[in-house]
């Protein structure tokens, strides 16, 4: 038993795939605490059939949208609308990278790819938020989240053009965060997750190295899909009222490392 930090409140939770997604983990807590919401993913995500479980286990209807399709976000938000009324978060956990799927070099990617990465992995999260913004779907000190990841500020080669999209997914949540604080007192922030074994994360080349690089660097260990469900949860509630418009670092302390004995360990032939 949950809390009941979000009792009454009522949300759309985007991108849960499977039992391992920061999103599955999201849904349940925000069950926990007494939430209501929406699950929605894009309709191929729905044929693997697992998300209609986590709906049963949540009391949640499921609703297949494209987050890349206008009309098939403003048919979601008829649907939330037709339910709840106004709503008061939005989770976007969305992300995917064809050249990273097909292993294109970040020196020689595909620019079709790339504009595809791009539209998915952060444009999506600014045609969310527009679409709310306009329709005046959010209540008032409301909160808006996105997940992703360091290598928006650091380099990380293998994470390819999904840089990119991290970078601009926090770019979009500063702006917006103005006028939706403006508009509706309505917070948007995103959080920077340590690498987490979801099934998209580990699709990324060297996945397994750089979550025990990670590990080794950061001074509590790498947060878990667990951990940053329970910040999401925290940001969602109205503990949170004034925390806007910012990239909050979800991951054990690695962004304020510069090097560990553990590293320093593993490179001296201590490992």
């Amino acid at each position: 038993m949950g809390n009941q930090l979000l009792k009454g409140k009522k949300g759309i939770i985007t991108g849960a795939l499977d039992e391992n997604s920061i999103a599955w983990k999201v849904a349940v807590r925000a069950h926990e605490e007494g939430a209501q919401f929406i699950l929605t993913n894009a309709p191929v995500a729905l044929r693997m059939g697992a998300l209609n479980e986590l709906a049963a286990q949540t009391g949640s209807e499921v609703v297949g949208a494209d987050a890349t399709s206008a009309e098939d976000l403003n048919a979601l938000y008829d649907k939330a609308a037709e339910k709840f009324g106004k709503i008061d978060f939005i989770l976007h956990s969305i992300g995917m990278s064809p050249n990273v799927r097909k292993g294109k070099e970040y020196t020689d990617l595909n620019y079709d790819w790339l504009v595809k990465t791009l539209d998915i992995s952060a444009i999506s999260f600014h045609k969310m938020m527009q679409l709310a913004y306009q329709r005046d779907l959010m209540n008032e000190w409301g909160s808006i989240l996105g997940l992703s990841y360091i290598a928006a500020q650091r380099t990380f080669p293998k994470y390819s053009d999904m840089t990119e999209a991290k970078a601009l997914l926090e770019s979009y949540a500063r702006t917006f965060g103005y006028y939706f604080g403006r508009k509706c007192k309505v917070r948007v922030n995103t959080i920077s997750q340590s690498p987490t074994p979801t099934t998209a994360g580990s699709g990324v080349a060297g996945f397994d190295a750089m979550l025990e690089f990670a590990e080794k660097m950061s001074p509590l260990g790498n947060a878990t899909a667990d951990d940053c469900a329970n910040l999401c949860i925290a940001m969602f509630s109205d503990l949170t009222r004034r925390v806007t418009m910012q990239n909050l670092m979800s991951d054990g302390g690695f962004s304020s490392m510069g090097v560990s004995p553990e590293v320093l360990d593993a490179f001296a032939g201590g490992r």
